[in-house]
């Protein structure tokens, strides 16, 4: 079964044609992050007229990756929620389009869950196919769903079958990277600009606090990126009352460097302590990370070095936004749910992962 997917969530326009669940046969990404970094974050506006303006051409440049036409692909997917609504609508209506054109049946996907599918892509061509996993995970499986505006602990059972175990009370860890990537002078996106400045940093420097929660597995980084903050306006000699936008040009790249490495020291060690936990209360068959911040090789290194079994990291070009991961879910999803009618797809921006067992 041959299934195109679409994802237009946030900042990027993907197009990509996946095969019986784990054989991607194209994947295109076309990022915005250029547009957005001069801002300093995702403009809703602009990225929905980004998407416009070139989703029609990324999915025909996925055809043509995958050496398909139409009347080969056996039915398209598409992200509906979470996200921009500027963003998925452009997203939505191109799938609906499609699918009434060419008659195809549609599945709509959350994104959220749909993270977790890039570890069950493991076969590709070319590019493709460098840094996949090597087999597919196994249920029931752990997953740590970690980007800018999710963190989540997850047990699947099987497909289409999991439980929340925990989920962040305030910021989103990729969230938590981004302010506090701000507050030292690092550009945006801050994941990336904070895993980089961390690698030349102490992340010992700076004594930060991890959050203390009523459920086990709960996150929260508030606190965290709140401490950050004091700690610099005690570094450079201020109070609260200084402008918090001006405390960059007050650190020399030393101190840069080691509150990014005790940020994320911090940040990633209170992942990882709950996927612990949960990996030894549940056992696990599988643990996987997903989305963004699964990327950062603190974490992995971290997970790696704390849990007794053996991770298949999904490469990273897999684990930012992609549209290989809504058609691998959309081909385990048509097993066990019809498709919608395509007149009757709506977007649900707000619309969270629930446990669904």
């Amino acid at each position: 079964m041959r299934i195109l997917g679409i994802e237009s969530s946030c900042d990027e326009t993907a197009a990509a044609v996946v095969e019986d669940g784990k054989n991607i046969l194209s994947s295109i990404v076309k990022s915005q992050i250029d547009i957005h970094t001069q801002y300093g974050g995702v403009v809703p506006e602009v990225a929905a007229r980004n998407h416009l303006e070139v989703v029609n051409p990324v999915v025909q440049q996925a055809l043509d990756e995958a050496n398909l036409d139409w009347s080969r692909i056996d039915a398209i997917a598409v992200t509906y929620a979470p996200g921009l609504s500027g963003s998925l609508l452009i997203g939505a209506i191109t799938a609906k389009t499609l699918a009434y054109l060419y008659d195809k049946p549609l599945y709509h996907i959350h994104h959220v869950e749909a993270h977790v599918y890039a570890n069950f892509l493991i076969n590709g061509q070319g590019e493709l196919a460098k840094d996949l996993p090597t087999s597919q995970p196994k249920f029931p499986l752990l997953a740590l769903i970690v980007s800018g505006g999710h963190t989540q602990l997850v047990l699947f059972s099987d497909h289409g079958k999991f439980r929340i175990l925990g989920q962040t009370q305030d910021d989103a860890v990729g969230e938590a990277f981004d302010k506090v990537a701000k507050i030292i002078g690092l550009p945006y996106p801050g994941g990336p600009s904070i895993s980089k400045a961390a690698i030349h940093g102490d992340p010992y420097k700076y004594k930060l606090p991890k959050a203390k929660l009523k459920n086990k597995f709960d996150f929260s980084f508030s606190g965290l990126k709140t401490a950050v903050l004091r700690a610099v306006q005690s570094e450079v000699g201020v109070n609260f009352s200084f402008p918090s936008h001006k405390l960059p040009e007050l650190l020399n790249e030393e101190q840069q460097n080691n509150f990014a490495a005790s940020f994320q020291h911090v940040a990633i060690e209170s992942l990882v302590d709950k996927t612990v936990t949960a990996f030894n209360e549940f056992s696990p068959e599988s643990v996987v990370i997903a989305g963004g911040v699964a990327a950062n090789q603190e974490l992995r290194s971290q997970l790696k070095s704390r849990l007794p079994v053996e991770i298949n990291y999904a490469p990273i070009k897999l684990c930012t936004d992609n549209a290989a991961m809504i058609a691998c879910l959309a081909y385990y999803q048509a097993q066990h749910q019809a498709p919608i009618d395509p007149l009757e797809l709506d977007i649900k921006p707000s619309l969270a992962m629930t446990s669904r067992m």
